[in-house]
């Protein structure tokens, strides 16, 4: 099991002067082949745009007018875990219905453009709009207000995914998604998440598609629920009874995971960090996860990747537009080795990242980030 001991972080606008340039990492190269899949990892879902306030110093209050002192837009939703994936250099194909409005021309460009993603399976529903999602930030906590119709009849074909060697499912209490199993017969290794169980259940058997699953990231109440578990530990083992691998996040502890096939266990505690926005740092969490499992790293290793690109990306604004690259990795890991004052042990458990992070930049740096309007003109 790993140390306890934690590190302290920096905000990443102190790391990134402009006019760097952003290197092209591939985590996978030591593990490519001719006839791979011709992508990393495959998801599919609901993109949104996502409209974020920060700085505010309460929840709103009825009948009255609050101030943010910082405000974002950026695709969010699904797009959340496609740009972390791709910012990580995973080859990412993502399926979705875009609006044919300005927010679907902007999020489609976004991702497909700006972050390097295939839309291929994707489409553009005519007479459809965008979702939105307003997200409001303060005291480290969020409250979300979404709006939305209901999706389109006819979804980008889930149920015949592209060959890849990932995916990763969002798991709906009481319903089956037939293209995690399509996907899981191709020999694509599954990683999934949990939302709330809004019917109150908590039955890990109204989640049939867990049994396609490698791995399950469920938060420390989810995982409790479903386990029974009084402890979140306690019930990341009892979930290797239904899955391979089990990752319970534990919030500002950090989190726990074990590996049933190896009988590893591995806790990696959270990076101190100041938060921004937390919008999208589960996803990343997830997407982090998923490259270390696929990059072959021992679980230790893997779970503390994830949490540092998590915790990355609470520095920013928003969900997709706030998940690192590998120079905001690298600049991160060489400025916590120069602070005053560090703990030896916790250095030590980010050692894995010398022989990973960028030495040369050849990408542009700092990434896009979420601006505080969409429409505006780019410079020239």
């Amino acid at each position: 099991m790993t140390s306890s001991h934690t590190l302290t972080g920096e905000e990443p606008e102190h790391l990134t002067p402009a006019g760097h340039r952003q290197a092209q990492v591939d985590p996978l190269a030591a593990r490519r082949a001719p006839g791979d899949p011709p992508w990393d990892v495959y998801l599919t879902g609901t993109v949104f745009l996502d409209i974020i306030f920060t700085g505010l110093d309460s929840a709103p209050v009825r009948g009255t007018e609050s101030w943010a002192r910082g405000m974002g837009s950026s695709p969010g939703g699904v797009a959340n875990m496609a740009s972390a994936l791709a910012r990580l250099g995973l080859r990412t194909s993502l399926a979705a219905a875009f609006g044919d409005d300005h927010y679907g021309e902007y999020c489609w460009d976004a991702l497909e453009q700006g972050e390097g993603i295939d839309l291929t399976p994707s489409r553009t529903v005519p007479g459809w709009h965008s979702p939105v999602t307003v997200s409001m930030a303060y005291e480290g906590e969020r409250t979300m207000v979404s709006h939305g119709h209901e999706p389109p009849p006819e979804e980008p074909a889930p149920d015949c995914p592209p060959r890849a060697r990932a995916a990763v499912a969002s798991l709906t209490p009481g319903r089956r998604a037939p293209w995690i199993a399509q996907a899981a017969r191709e020999g694509t290794r599954i990683f999934a998440d949990v939302g709330w169980d809004e019917t109150g259940a908590w039955d890990l058997a109204g989640l049939p598609d867990l049994e396609h699953c490698e791995a399950f990231l469920p938060n420390a109440e989810e995982a409790k629920r479903y386990t029974g578990a009084d402890c979140p530990r306690l019930a990341a083992h009892a979930l290797t009874e239904y899955v391979p691998v089990a990752v319970v996040t534990l919030g500002s502890e950090g989190a726990y995971a074990v590996d049933r096939r190896t009988g590893e266990a591995a806790e990696v505690p959270a990076i101190a960090v100041q938060a921004l926005d937390p919008t999208g740092a589960g996803d990343v969490f997830v997407a982090g996860f998923v490259t270390g499992s696929l990059a072959g790293w021992p679980l230790a290793d893997r779970l503390a990747f994830a949490g540092l690109t998590a915790a990355l990306s609470v520095q920013e604004f928003g969900g997709s537009l706030s998940a690192p690259g590998w120079s905001e990795i690298g600049a991160w890991w060489r400025r916590v080795q120069s602070l005053p004052g560090q703990d030896p042990m916790a250095l030590r458990r980010y050692a894995f990242l010398d022989g990973l992070v960028p030495r040369e930049l050849d990408r542009p740096w700092p990434l896009r980030r979420a601006v505080p309007t969409i429409g505006f003109r780019r410079s020239t």
